[in-house]
């Protein structure tokens, strides 16, 4: 990359009046190990594969740096693209055990593809500490009339949560929780209009988003602390506080090393 002094010409252009980042890329390695989804990450493939750039706020540079670290890594194989995310978290808890209810309202990790990159007929996936997801199909984003079908669902996902301290005790404090995820390439190429699997050099638009919520202990209990809004953590930055504006979302681009 061409340097103007400590400057990248890359960072010159993205400070120009107007101008917005580049979403962010990840090389997705592909594994022909098989892949345990129990939350843990110890497999040889997991520990090969990079960690993405640590999370921002949605809105990207103009707000503070999050409070807690998230990070997140891919692979994929023939069967299945696989998602995984750590969440620094000094006190996990969750509520909702009931799947499709909508997991935000509690801490959670969120998982967001676009196949083809159209912004069009994309996919969402929601999952809180307590391993209860929510899996949602829009056609279209809601600002262009788009609506959520909440009757869709992923047969054959695999989801596991680990939890590195104890889940709804508010009387120690924990270091954080691990999400694994599986979804399976024949669900994702319903509506992907190109190859699911991907062929090696295939690029999907993806993005991720880590939804906290400030909170206080009464009772015993952890409650979310009321007029206080949810904080919006995202590997690729959308500019604005909606994730449904997939044109800003980050790029995986396929690779196969085995």
């Amino acid at each position: 990359m061409v340097r103007c002094g400590w400057v990248t010409v890359g960072v010159l252009l993205a400070s120009v009046a107007g101008a917005e980042p580049l979403p962010k890329r990840y090389d997705c390695r592909n594994t022909s190990a098989p892949i345990q989804v129990d939350g843990r990450l110890d497999e040889a493939a997991w520990k090969q594969a990079p960690f993405t750039d640590l999370f921002v706020d949605i809105e990207g540079d103009k707000k503070p740096r999050p409070r807690f670290a998230t990070r997140a890594k891919m692979l994929w194989d023939h069967q299945y693209f696989y998602v995984a995310a750590e969440m620094e978290e000094p006190h996990v808890w969750a509520t909702l055990t009931k799947h499709d209810s909508v997991i935000f309202h509690d801490n959670d990790f969120e998982v967001f593809i676009d196949p083809n990159g159209d912004t069009l007929e994309y996919y969402e996936f929601e999952i809180n500490a307590l391993n209860t997801g929510w899996d949602l199909f829009l056609n279209k984003p809601y600002r262009h009339g788009g609506k959520a079908d909440n009757g869709w669902e992923i047969p054959g996902l695999k989801t596991a949560v680990s939890v590195r301290g104890t889940l709804n005790n508010p009387n120690d404090r924990d270091e954080g929780w691990t999400v694994e995820m599986a979804f399976p390439w024949k669900v994702l190429g319903e509506f992907a209009h190109k190859p699911a699997p991907p062929r090696p050099g295939d690029e999907w638009r993806v993005n991720f988003s880590r939804v906290e919520w400030q909170h206080q202990v009464k009772d015993g209990r952890y409650e979310k602390i009321k007029g206080l809004k949810e904080d919006n953590w995202v590997w690729s930055p959308q500019g604005i506080i909606n994730m449904h504006v997939p044109e800003k979302w980050g790029i995986v681009h396929f690779i196969k090393v085995d």
